[in-house]
């Protein structure tokens, strides 16, 4: 099943409208000042250190169709040998796919043997977070996006690459994806409430409650909550195609200017609140929006393929982002991720077998931050 809808990224529109439920752009989830220390976990930043980047070589010709699926593999490969080139890479693999998967990435990545479904260990792995010394991974419950797609190995992945890492395990309820989280290290994050507060997740659950939970886990003290739009995408709305922290305080957020497009209001929507919102500090966000390429390359171009900027990874010294063929924009692209970030190098690649099944390279990537 293919991951994604096609979210088209343009020119940020004004706005003044304000979240449900809470007049300054968000909810508070805990008291608290924002330092990491008086918090007995938090998710740092995923610009903080990292240790490793974990991924997962997992592609199967029952999930993406055999004319994708060299692609796919061969972008995973190219992922992980970019990564590799800033910090480690522990990269899952199938027992039967180990010898393929070595011949792909090289010696530059460790190859770790387990049994996977698929390739998106952002949303099966652990959420690694930090506190009094110490690290932990949270077991957020990966039910397949909500039971769309097969997960029996998948919804392992995260208490083995815990215990892989050598950090305790954090159990908790909430059915969650690392992918529907974006946070800001000092205590804001960003969630859709389309994937979050769903039935086919978290029935039962009300805002607070959620927000209770991953004040605990998370050390979160307000939540920006997007509405995301359901049942358009296997994720339901996932935030890391909606909304990123580039640093504390500033964002990069799509919009989709096509009226006929079904993610045309409810982007809309999401830049009128991140421009109207405040984070856990009481700061106003800046908020930044890459524009979409205006073409891409046609080998695998689909009404599924995910051709926005949005998608990129932090890494050590690096912000790893697509390419999409059109000069214009990719370009403009990486000088405006540049701005963002002028103390790493940013690096582009063509992503593009994974986008045309609807992810980018944030979804295919879980950072475990430094000890």
């Amino acid at each position: 099943m293919l991951r994604r809808q096609f979210l088209q990224s343009s020119l940020a529109v004004a706005g003044g409208l304000l979240i449900v439920g809470c007049t300054d752009g968000g909810s508070s989830v805990a008291d608290g000042s924002g330092d990491a220390d008086q918090r007995e976990w938090w998710m740092p930043e995923e610009g903080d250190p990292h240790k490793r980047t974990w991924m997962a070589f997992a592609a199967s010709e029952a999930i993406w169709g055999a004319e994708l699926l060299p692609e796919v593999r061969r972008n995973l490969a190219t992922i992980a040998q970019t990564i590799a080139q800033f910090e480690p890479v522990s990269m899952l693999v199938p027992q039967e796919d180990l010898e393929m998967a070595r011949g792909l990435v090289g010696p530059s990545v460790e190859l770790v043997v387990a049994p996977l479904d698929d390739l998106w260990i952002r949303d099966t792995g652990p959420v690694f977070v930090k506190g009094n010394g110490t690290k932990a991974g949270v077991n957020f419950n990966f039910n397949g996006w909500g039971e769309k797609q097969d997960y029996d190995q998948d919804a392992l992945v995260a208490d083995f690459v815990t215990a892989r890492a050598g950090v305790e395990s954090l159990p908790t309820d909430l059915v969650l994806e690392g992918g529907g989280i974006e946070v800001d290290g000092e205590g804001t994050a960003i969630i859709t409430e389309s994937c979050v507060l769903n039935d086919n997740r978290n029935p039962g659950w009300s805002k607070e409650d959620v927000e209770a939970e991953l004040g605990a886990l998370l050390g979160l003290e307000k939540i920006i909550w997007l509405p995301g739009i359901a049942g358009k995408d296997i994720t339901d709305g996932h935030t890391d195609f909606y909304a990123r922290f580039a640093r504390p305080g500033v964002v990069v957020a799509g919009y989709d200017p096509d009226p006929e497009s079904f993610d045309h209001d409810v982007t809309t929507r999401h830049l009128e609140i991140l421009k109207t919102a405040t984070d856990a500090q009481g700061r106003s966000l800046e908020v930044v929006v890459l524009d979409a390429p205006g073409t891409v390359r046609p080998e695998f171009e689909s009404d599924d393929f995910a051709a926005g900027y949005i998608n990129f990874y932090v890494c050590n010294g690096a912000v790893i982002a697509p390419e999409f063929g059109d000069p214009d924009t990719d370009q403009a692209a990486k000088e405006e991720l540049q701005r963002l970030f002028p103390d790493r190098q940013v690096v582009q690649i063509n992503i593009d077998g994974i986008a045309a099944g609807g992810g980018g390279i944030h979804c295919t990537t879980q950072q475990e931050p430094a000890d």
